[in-house]
């Protein structure tokens, strides 16, 4: 059989299946309510756009104004002539921003975790995964294995013995890498950071956080899982992203000490070998974090609306994980249940995506809610309408 006529069959299994995923087409900014092509306005919570900033004003005019001044795109990677001045000005903002000495932009999250583990890690060298962190973190670690030769390790999610064991057994490591994420984006967990940060330092190792779902959402001024322990300043390592609530745009960046961010300036293979963050997408983020600094109770009703929501459901019947951030998974167990609740969901008017294999491990299929500081009140007892109906028609309440 062919190549082309094997894919074909393949993805006729998944239609059969109720897996295939359709791609739903929008034709309005980002915000609580879209306008979703042959389906009209629906409200969104599907959305990383945690605090509504993805449609601000003086954020699209931002961005409208680095076209006039820097023009489309770079044309060229950082070290030959792609590094402009306003890749500098995002990059102090970014650094100061989630307490950090310095940092560096990459046209994705993906692209700086990819980076990371492959650039400073070598064969005499260990890094440690929490078993539930995100793809780009656990290709970064496949990478640096496969490139490097480095020891890998997964500690059991969030257990802090396991981890310490892991460490103990590595005493002749060179260097000892920890790598997690923040907010735990399938699950809405947060790491422990408050036991990480000792254990790191007990075994000499380096602390590596994805801050991803973080960035802008925990803390009080949203500056990410450090400001919300009170541990600013004592990540050795943050990577995150601009695609989410720093406007959703695109871009992520890793924050660190400057001989971090120099050395992968030098030697990192995304950051050598991939055109510059456009100066648009970077001007937007600027804006963006600027933005937050001057409006910290976005990050306030954003939690606001989560509690609401997760005790809205509780009192409708669901069994949400429990949780403190603005991601509320409802686990449904299988992959096609949680695509049909979806589609029904859409049906009603309300866009929330069903997660399944191999987002999420097999039978752990999930509806994942994620809240926005620019849901009104409205939005959210619109959506627990249909939450109820749709909930009440599939016998899950």
């Amino acid at each position: 059989m062919s190549f082309i006529g094997q894919l074909q069959d393949e993805l006729a299994e998944f239609k059969k299946e109720g897996v295939y995923k359709r791609l739903n087409y929008l034709d309005s900014p980002q915000d609580s309510r879209v306008n979703m092509e042959g389906r009209g306005e629906v409200v969104i919570l599907s959305s990383n756009n945690y605090l509504g900033l993805c449609d601000v004003p003086e954020i699209v005019q931002a961005g409208k104004a680095a076209l006039d001044t820097w023009g489309a795109g770079t044309a060229s990677v950082r070290f030959i002539c792609g590094t402009f001045t306003i890749h500098r000005q995002l990059e102090e903002a970014l650094a100061k921003f989630v307490g950090c000495e310095s940092s560096l932009s990459y046209v994705s999250c993906w692209n700086a975790n990819e980076g990371l583990c492959p650039t400073v890690l070598s064969e005499p060298d260990l890094v440690i995964s929490d078993q539930l962190n995100h793809a780009s973190i656990i290709d970064s670690i496949r990478l640096a294995k496969t490139i490097t030769k480095c020891q890998t390790a997964v500690y059991k999610h969030s257990d802090m013995a396991d981890l310490e064991e892991k460490l103990k057994a590595a005493k002749n490591a060179r260097r000892k890498l920890i790598f997690t994420d923040g907010i735990f984006s399938m699950e809405g967990d947060i790491a422990k950071l408050p036991d990480l940060v000792p254990l790191a330092r007990k075994y000499d190792a380096v602390l590596a956080v994805d801050d991803s779902h973080a960035t802008g959402v925990l803390g009080k001024k949203g500056r990410g899982t450090a400001e919300h322990y009170g541990l600013l300043g004592q990540v050795d390592v943050i990577t995150s992203t601009l695609g989410k609530a720093l406007g959703g745009a695109a871009g992520g960046f890793t924050a660190g000490p400057l001989a971090l961010t120099d050395y992968l300036t030098q030697r990192s293979r995304p950051q050598l070998f991939s055109n510059a963050l456009p100066p648009t997408v970077a001007a937007s983020a600027l804006a963006a974090v600027k933005y937050v600094e001057k409006h910290p109770e976005l990050v306030t009703t954003l939690h606001d609306n989560a509690r609401y929501f997760r005790e809205q459901l509780l009192s409708l019947g669901f069994k949400p994980l429990a949780g403190e951030t603005p991601i509320v998974p409802v686990i449904l167990g299988e992959t096609a249940k949680a695509i049909h609740m979806s589609e029904l969901l859409l049906a009603e008017g309300v866009f929330v995506t069903g997660f399944g294999y191999p987002v999420v491990p097999q039978g752990h299929a999930r509806i994942r809610c994620q809240l926005s500081a620019a849901h009104s009140r409205d939005d959210l007892d619109f959506t627990l309408r249909a939450f109820k109906k749709v909930g009440s028609k599939l016998g899950l309440i």
